[in-house]
């Protein structure tokens, strides 16, 4: 199917047509789907998994394809497949970078494996800021981008605050229906056309982290992991096998950066290949517009946790990007490029030494920023324990989980091995 044939999503079709939305987050796509419903849009998260996920993906997209591409693609004509929508009145919605990485091709691909399936005549919907695609009834309005910004930031303080105290809290579960009741709150705000502007991203932050302060904690000591990677496996449940459950089941405290990280560098390298080749004036004010205002979001996030809790605040990404300086350049951007070595470099200096590395089939900008800088970055750390997992449809749970325990191991050794020096000083 050529881009000028393409099955565009009208007008019309925004008053019948529900659209599908594949699932990477569960805290954060749960505050952002509702918003484009009070936009007028009919949206269903999707939660499908299991198998038929990936043999869905496996017989439609090239066996080549990166894995997260084969998940994500597999998850939608899986869904459609189930016999639980008419296919006549459903559309699909995925993201475009305009990178380099596969992830821009998602769309393709995408379409490619439905016209395979027979579903050829299903609109799919192109969510970019670089004018890709465009469809006569989805508009990506400046208000819309504002709320969805919104969302990311509270789905990242949730996320922080509620990693960090869930281990230690003396009432079990406590954490996780306090999550679900700020993720309710955050979705009412946005919804009543709330919540979107600094000033009450920053009151609805601060009520966030004045209800996790109200926890009952018992601090004891536990190891503590980071976990870093290709954005889709390192966050989505169905990527990584339920990863953030099997860490839970071995009582360890998890730290994962956020999503604003992330949204940031991918603006920042618009900047950075200006520097590098050049670009007109126009765009290069309205990218540099687009940063501030992200540098701001992320600002009034970090001053939230750190003026109003013990917690540790998310990284500044100036700072982050600053120590990779002479370790990677930052003509290396696709897919999570240089940002991925300088997150496993921030974990080692906020006390998460012990690293999950998750790496995709396919990917290979984040295989070498990921499991090929691992030995230079235990050559300038060495207490540093990282261990690189494969993620493709042949890798076994069981396999990924012994290798996690491998280096949970070596944590807990060393571990107790910090705690004996402490008590003979």
């Amino acid at each position: 199917m050529t881009k000028e044939n393409r099955v565009l999503f009208t007008k019309e079709m925004k008053k019948t047509h529900k659209i599908l939305i594949p699932n990477m987050m569960d805290t954060h796509f749960r505050i952002m789907a509702p918003i484009f419903k009070a936009e007028g849009y009919d949206v269903e998260l999707l939660h499908n998994s299991g198998s038929t996920v990936v043999e869905s993906g496996l017989k439609y997209v090239h066996n080549d394809t990166c894995y997260p591409a084969l998940l994500v693609i597999g998850q939608m004509i899986d869904a459609l497949n189930s016999g639980k929508y008419d296919l006549d009145k459903v559309a699909l919605l995925i993201t475009q970078t305009g990178g380099g990485c596969r992830a821009s091709n998602y769309i393709h691909l995408l379409r490619k494996g439905l016209e395979k399936a027979g579903y050829s005549q299903i609109p799919v919907i192109s969510l970019n800021l670089s004018g890709l695609e465009n469809n006569p009834g989805f508009k990506l309005t400046f208000k819309l981008l504002r709320k969805l910004l919104a969302g990311v930031v509270y789905g990242d303080c949730i996320m922080q605050l509620s990693n960090q105290i869930r281990p230690y809290e003396i009432t079990k579960g406590e954490t996780d229906e306090l999550v679900s009741k700020m993720m309710n709150m955050c979705s009412d705000v946005l919804n009543s056309n709330k919540g979107y502007k600094l000033k009450e991203i920053e009151h609805y932050c601060n009520i966030i982290v004045e209800n996790f302060n109200k926890i009952k904690i018992e601090k004891v000591d536990k190891i503590k992991v980071g976990v870093v990677g290709e954005i889709y496996v390192k966050y989505a449940p169905l990527g990584n096998n339920h990863l953030e459950d099997f860490l839970k089941s071995q009582d360890v405290e998890y730290y994962m950066p956020g999503l604003m990280g992330f949204s940031i560098f991918k603006v920042d390298n618009r900047l950075e290949d200006i520097k590098l080749y050049g670009g007109n004036l126009f765009k290069k004010i309205a990218v540099g517009f687009l940063y501030d205002y992200l540098i701001k979001l992320e600002e009034v996030l970090y001053n939230s946790i750190k003026n109003n809790s013990d917690f540790i605040p998310i990284g500044r990404f100036e700072h982050t990007k600053k120590l990779v300086e002479g370790i990677v350049g930052y003509g290396s951007k696709m897919g999570e490029g240089w940002l991925l070595t300088a997150e496993m470099l921030e974990l080692i200096e906020i006390g998460y030494e012990n690293i999950i590395c998750t790496q995709p089939f396919g990917c290979l900008p984040n295989h070498i920023n990921g499991k090929g800088m691992i030995r230079k970055i235990v050559t300038k750390n060495p207490t540093a324990n990282i261990v690189p997992i494969d993620y493709d449809p042949s890798a076994t749970e069981v396999n990924q989980e012994n290798r996690i325990k491998l280096m949970l191991a070596i944590a807990q050794e060393n571990l107790e091995n910090n705690l004996k020096n402490k008590d003979m000083n």
